[in-house]
């Protein structure tokens, strides 16, 4: 039997500084796929130093970006990555198994790492943080939601123990500046579904809620001054969604 062949499909948007080491990490794929929404910065030109197949196209929201990247796939299997996510030497020796026919389902899920100011963060509810990302082409498609979108599979879905390593967030400046984006978008989808303020709970017990979860529940606390810090951020970002949902349902 020969074979499987792997598309990798990367959506982007000024990643300069990240898209280089993720498109070299899976150079060994059948096909590159990148699709760029508009960036301002030279993401384009070093994305196509590595592949022919750069598409650059206006931003029409997370899941329509990455349902189109799928569509101009051609391999049998597809893998979707984000720019600031690296495929691990064990996680290639994975794929490659499945492709040359090892693979009993038609998607797998991912551990993630999620790599903070140089280093893993191993607790706080961020490991192994399963991201379904391998999927048989044709089986696999991201949900349309505005933010934190996901794949839904027509099959059963295994687990692969190689990791994607995810470096996110560059600098506090860069998680506040996503924080401000994410919960808009999150605010914004929670009012189109019929959800109201409940200030008491939305502004002061879910934010507090989000802070002792990380750092005492799933023991963030061991890591140190990384995991405190986490911890407040994402109560900040659960604050700044309550608060915008408040806004707007006040006026």
């Amino acid at each position: 039997m020969s074979r499987a062949r792997l598309s990798v499909v990367v959506v982007t948007q000024n990643e300069e500084e990240r898209i280089r080491v993720c498109l070299e990490a899976v150079a060994w794929a059948d096909e590159l796929i990148v699709v760029d929404a508009e960036s301002s910065d030279k993401t384009a030109t070093i994305a196509r130093e590595l592949t022919d197949h750069v598409f650059v196209r206006p931003w029409p929201g997370f899941a329509a970006q990455k349902n189109f990247g799928l569509e101009q796939a051609h391999g049998d299997w597809i893998l979707s990555l984000d720019a600031d996510e690296v495929v691990s030497a064990p996680l290639r020796e994975e794929i490659a198994a499945i492709l040359a026919g090892g693979g009993r389902h038609a998607g797998y899920t991912i551990p993630r790492r999620n790599v903070f100011w140089g280093r893993w963060v191993r607790h706080g509810g961020l490991y192994p943080d399963w991201q379904l990302r391998l999927f048989q082409r044709g089986r696999g498609r991201f949900v349309k939601r505005t933010v934190h979108e996901s794949v839904t599979v027509d099959g059963s879905v295994g687990r692969l123990a190689g990791h994607l390593e995810h470096r996110s967030y560059r600098d506090v400046a860069d998680f506040l500046e996503r924080a401000d984006r994410y919960s808009t978008l999150a605010a914004g989808e929670w009012l189109a579904a019929g959800r109201r303020s409940r200030p008491l709970i939305d502004l002061a017990v879910r934010p507090i809620g989000r802070f002792l979860g990380m750092y005492v529940a799933r023991a963030g606390f061991l890591d140190g001054w990384r995991g405190f810090l986490l911890a407040v951020l994402y109560g900040y970002y659960v604050l700044m969604r309550s608060v915008k949902v408040w806004e707007r349902t006040k006026s």
